[in-house]
């Protein structure tokens, strides 16, 4: 099992324009129109599928609303870091 991150870490290694809400990290991924939100939503489930670390998800026109915690270690975790760059990257 993934080792929670402390406090510190967290706010050291929080990824551009994530947040910290609790024991997630969440960020709003904007886009121009419905159908390049659920393009971004696609690419972001092949790389979750792939991480085997499955954020939750929400769509809305425009935006994806995406929440990463690790359920298991009960908090936030490299795991979660990791996926936020990631993503990031294919927001880019």
């Amino acid at each position: 099992m993934a080792e929670l991150l402390s406090d510190s870490e967290i706010t050291e290694r929080l990824p551009e324009d994530w947040e910290r809400e609790g024991d997630e990290i969440v960020r709003t991924f904007e886009f121009d129109a419905y159908l390049d939100a659920s393009g971004f939503l696609a690419a972001a489930a092949g790389v979750a599928e792939d991480a085997w670390h499955h954020p939750e998800m929400t769509i809305r026109w425009g935006e994806v609303e995406v929440r990463l915690t690790t359920h298991d270690a009960g908090g936030i975790t490299e795991n979660d870091v990791d996926m936020a760059e990631r993503l990031n990257g294919i927001y880019e």
